[in-house]
């Protein structure tokens, strides 16, 4: 057996893992990393970049049907487009490939070494890689688990056939003509509405009261109405029972206790994810667990000492800039650095129609954590930027402490407000006031510039509202 020692090892090559990876080598540790897919983990491979490359291509094809249906911008009309859906699949795969390439050749360039196979843990310092070259022993000083998540499969819906995962839904060779995602979270709302774009009758089956339940109901309605527009119905209060039929109707029981079956070629279940703790032998090593994650502390260290874990395995939000930044940390500080981390400043980011961002606390989250605040709320229907682009639904709001206006949290509803998020984080981050935002002069005409009118707002020195 091919035995490797190095100074720190990461097992999983996702946002967490090959940022880690990356970061040590730079910092001139002796770096190995260990997957058995291609580097990137989901995100870059069957989550967040394929499904915005497909859901940036039924919004092209989306506006050129509009125009050719003269419901664009008037004087604009086009043809009836077309839309051959596999290609589409061909450049979205083209783009993953492209990016696992440039991570690979990050890890060259910092020196990593990547070893593909399957880490299995024999104590916390050594795993057995078995990959398709036979198995291979690795001892480190340092470990990082970076595992992931991975779908949740319902047992009324258990995926195959006409049941698909996100990822399999990233793959499919054509839009299904009727389509049933259950689970209205963020995954089952953003692929739903691409589909239904391209052209897909799409019925949304969700548990709860409302889709998109993490976030509150003034950033919810926007998307909610835009999805009216599209013709997606959306069915709350509505639990999915399982396939039935001979045509394998999805079974849904309604809010009002009735059974309903909804027609569909395919069935999206995006209920959640799940933190990946088994197989990798976790029984090996002495971690407590929080619920179902690894429990760490503020440095992502485990109950073993020189055991981390990072990303989705170590606990919400499982996000991939969440887990990158984590990755970096831990890197820095086996090699000596100090650094601890902090979550307040994390964006969340939801790329429905209109997108949605959020970060800090909302106005319910800061009257439940007992803080007299303050909120300064401007609408896009108030901007000139947001009239040009044919898009005035949404808004962006700022939360801050009464009595200090220290900022506390930023959201916003609206086409493209994704990029925004850089400078909601930006201001939670460096501390900022209602006043520094409001006296920041920003570029008009910008979406950006609602951030400094909704701050405006909340001082109670509104311009354009």
């Amino acid at each position: 057996m091919n035995e490797i020692t190095c100074q720190f090892l990461v097992i999983g090559a996702g946002p967490g893992g090959y940022v880690a990876a990356i970061r040590a080598g730079q910092l001139g540790l002796d770096t190995v990393v260990v997957d058995d897919r291609k580097p990137g983990g989901t995100c870059l491979n069957i989550g967040c970049i394929p499904s915005k490359a497909l859901i940036h291509a039924a919004d092209e094809y989306f506006l050129m049907k509009e125009a050719a249906a003269a419901r664009a911008i008037p004087g604009i009309t086009a043809g009836a487009p077309g839309l051959d859906w596999a290609q589409v699949i061909g450049w979205k795969d083209g783009i993953v490939n492209r990016l696992n390439n440039g991570v690979t050749g990050l890890f060259k360039k910092s020196r990593v070494k990547l070893v593909e196979g399957r880490a299995r843990f024999l104590d916390g310092k050594t795993v057995i890689v078995s990959g398709e070259t036979g198995e291979q022993r690795i001892t480190a000083e340092t470990v990082v688990i970076a595992t992931g998540s991975e779908p949740v499969e319902l047992k009324a819906l258990p995926f195959g056939g006409k049941v698909v995962s996100s990822a399999e839904a990233l793959s499919l060779q054509a839009p299904p003509e009727r389509l049933a995602v259950v689970g209205g979270g963020y995954i089952g709302v953003e692929l739903g509405t691409a589909f239904a774009k391209a052209g897909s009758v799409v019925t949304i089956v969700e548990a709860a009261g409302e889709i998109l339940p993490l976030y509150d109901a003034d950033l919810v309605k926007p998307v909610r109405q835009r999805l009216a527009h599209l013709g997606v119905t959306v069915m709350t209060g509505a639990k999915a029972q399982g396939l039935a039929g001979e045509d394998g109707d999805l079974l849904v029981e309604t809010a009002e206790g009735e059974e309903r079956r909804i027609p569909c070629d395919t069935v999206l279940v995006t209920v959640g994810r799940r933190p990946v703790t088994e197989g990798w032998g976790r029984e090996e090593l002495v971690l407590d667990m929080d619920g179902a994650f690894v429990r760490t502390d503020e440095t992502r260290r485990t109950a073993m000492r020189g055991v981390y874990a990072i990303g989705d395995v170590a606990g919400e939000p499982m996000l991939a800039h969440k887990a990158m930044a984590e990755g970096e940390m831990v890197a820095e500080i086996a090699a000596g650095h100090r650094r601890v981390f902090d979550h307040r400043a994390i964006p969340a980011v939801c790329f429905t129609d209109p997108e949605i961002v959020s970060v800090g606390l909302s106005p319910t989250d800061a009257r439940a954590a007992g803080i007299e605040t303050t909120v300064g709320r401007f609408p896009f229907a108030a901007s000139g930027r947001a009239m040009s682009l044919g898009r005035e639904d949404g808004f962006v709001r700022v939360v801050a402490r009464a009595d200090n206006h220290l900022v506390l949290g930023i959201q916003a509803v609206g086409a493209g407000v994704s990029e925004l998020s850089a400078a909601f984080s930006l201001a939670l981050e460096m501390g900022a006031c209602l006043e520094d935002i409001a006296g920041t002069i920003h570029a008009h005409p910008t979406l950006g510039e609602s951030f400094q009118e909704a701050a405006l707002g909340a001082l109670g020195k509104a311009l354009h509202v």
